[in-house]
């Protein structure tokens, strides 16, 4: 590595908008985040996956349908 072009690593005060405080390794001795790990939804359990658009309700009907002409067309060979 070349001397002298790079950043001093010090460690930072990490401060949330939700108030929470820790301390990790930076160039910036102080950071200032608005989501942390203590009141992000994923983390906190409140995150709730809605299927809004109806995409797995559609895909169902599309192998629903695919499925039955082709349990149709096995009946119509045998006969």
């Amino acid at each position: 590595m070349k001397e002298k072009i790079h950043p001093k690593y010090v460690a930072a005060k990490v401060t949330c908008a939700c108030g929470n405080t820790f301390v990790t390794g930076s160039t910036k001795p102080e950071l200032h985040v608005e989501v942390c790990a203590k009141c992000h939804p994923f983390f906190t359990g409140k995150q709730h996956l809605m299927d809004i658009q109806g995409r797995v309700d559609r895909f169902n009907k599309r192998y629903a349908k695919k499925a039955e002409p082709a349990a149709t067309s096995e009946a119509a060979t045998a006969h």
